[in-house]
This record gives C-alpha cells, structure tokens and sequence, in this order.
C-alpha cells in the first residue's frame, strides 16, 4: 500500500508544489481583490484544497494522455504510467476521486461558481491533447489556470465584473511564458517526437518573444492598480516581478535545460511578489 500511495503521490504531481502553487497564487489575487482585502477564511481553505485537487487531477488526465510518449521524454520518462507501474484504469480511478472532492469543493459556493466549474473541468480535460494539434498548447494551460479567477470573484460577489478579464488575461499571458520556458527543456525531445509547444513554434526568437509577452504582464499588472484602487504600495510588488522576469530572461540566455527550468521555477516568486503587492495596496489609503 505504501508503494501504490507514492505512486499515485508521483502520477498527482503531489511531491512537486510548484504546479499548484502557480494555480494557487493568482487565485489568492483574485479573492484578495474580490474581497477589498479581507476575504473569507472559508472560501481561502476551498480554493487552496480547489487549486491542489484541480492541479493534480490535471496531471493525472495529462499522464493518461502522454502515456505512450512520456517514456520517449527525459524528463518524464520515469513517471508511473510511463514505466507501466500503474495501469491506465488506476488512473482514470484517480482522477474521479479527484474530481469528485473538487465537486464537494465547488457545492460549498454559489450557483454562478459551479457553473464556472464545469468550464474548469472541460479546459483542465482538453489541455492535454491540445499539444497533438496545435503550437499553442500553452496558451490552453493558460486558459485553465487562470480560470479560478472568474471562479474567485463569482464566490465571493455572485458577478464577474468587467475588470476581472484583465486580471484573467494577464494571467493567461503570464502561465504561457513560464510554461514556454519549461517546454524550451524538453523541445529536443518533442521535435523528435512530434509533439507541438510554443517553445517549437517561437524557435529562435523564444527570447524577444517571451520578453515581448513579460512586458505585456507588467503592463497588465499596473492597469490593475487602477482599476481596483489599489495604493502605491502595490507596485513595490509589481516592481519586484519585473525585476524577477530580467533575472529570467538571463536565466534562459544559453537555452540550457536547467538554467530554462530554473526560470520556470523561478515564476513561484514572482507571482508571491505580485500577491505581497495586492495584499499590502489593498489596506486602506
């Protein structure tokens, strides 16, 4: 039994943090601004426990996806369903048990939010297959992880106003340049294999274009500050991200894999600097 939980722990991602805290942070950022600062300890336990079950269901369903390529992969070559130490029918049992505690999850809000669930559902189920057919695989991840940024603000005000979307798509923006970042580590072996990524698509000009796109986020960002009246101390966090997203740029300069997926990593503070910023702009003026 031992054996099977660090299996399934592997499948799930469980034993790497760095996924569902890349889901988890943008999603504080959003009940933080729903909120005007103070929100729900109930709906903070919901979309944290939302965010980890929702990330590893995620990678559960993209394991069964890639099972018969990930062992052509060196990054991924020893996950589970790769080494055929779980079947394909575990998986899939997995990841009902996992969307079922997300549904829980979803009952303990509103009714708006669990409409916007189901969409969650589709595009965490679609994103997989989306590298088979198309170079902008990333920007289908994009869409999935941000999508609890809707979801925030439907729990916490019944609505989705209008400035949510700048919040969803500078999000979507961010997701697809650190995730460029992690398929640049493994585009050697995708171009073998055939799987598409926007590291493939962008090719030589990876670098202008992942800056181009950080540019794009930090322009986002500090239009957020406007729109949700937030103080100048929002942007010492702000400042710290753009600061972080040179440092990454560097990082990426040689195409090295580790140096690439270092920049990836590196995204998990950036993305705590930016929430650092909302929660100290939104305290009163």
């Amino acid at each position: 039994m031992p054996d099977r939980l660090r299996l399934f722990v592997q499948l799930t991602r469980l034993n790497r943090p760095i996924g569902w805290l890349l889901v988890l942070w943008p999603t504080l950022w959003a009940l933080w601004l729903a909120s005007d600062g103070i929100p729900r300890p109930d709906l903070l336990i919901i979309f944290t426990l939302g965010a980890i079950i929702m990330r590893s269901a995620g990678c559960v369903i993209n394991d069964i996806a890639d099972r018969n390529i990930d062992g052509h992969v060196e990054r991924t070559k020893d996950r589970p369903l790769a080494r055929g130490q779980l079947s394909v029918r575990e998986a899939w049992a997995g990841f009902a048990v996992l969307v079922f505690i997300a549904v829980i999850l979803v009952l303990l809000t509103n009714a708006l939010t669990m409409q916007l669930a189901v969409v969650a559902l589709l595009l965490a189920s679609a994103y997989p297959f989306m590298k088979r057919y198309t170079h902008l695989p990333q920007l289908a991840l994009g869409a999935a992880f941000a999508w609890s940024i809707p979801m925030a603000f439907a729990s916490v005000q019944n609505t989705v106003p209008a400035e949510v979307w700048l919040v969803y798509f500078t999000v979507v923006i961010w997701t697809m340049v650190y995730d460029t970042f992690y398929a640049m580590v493994d585009r050697d072996d995708d171009l073998q294999i055939g799987v598409k990524s926007t590291a493939i698509l962008f090719g030589e000009q990876d670098r202008v274009i992942t800056a181009t796109l950080q540019v794009l986020v930090i322009l986002g960002l500090l239009m957020m500050a406007r729109r949700f009246d937030l103080n100048n101390f929002y942007y010492l966090g702000v400042a710290g991200a753009a600061g972080l997203f040179v440092y990454q740029q560097r990082l990426i300069r040689y195409r090295q894999r580790g140096q690439c997926f270092k920049a990836f990593l590196n995204n998990n503070w950036a993305q705590i600097s930016v929430f650092i910023g909302i929660v100290i702009g939104s305290l009163p003026h």
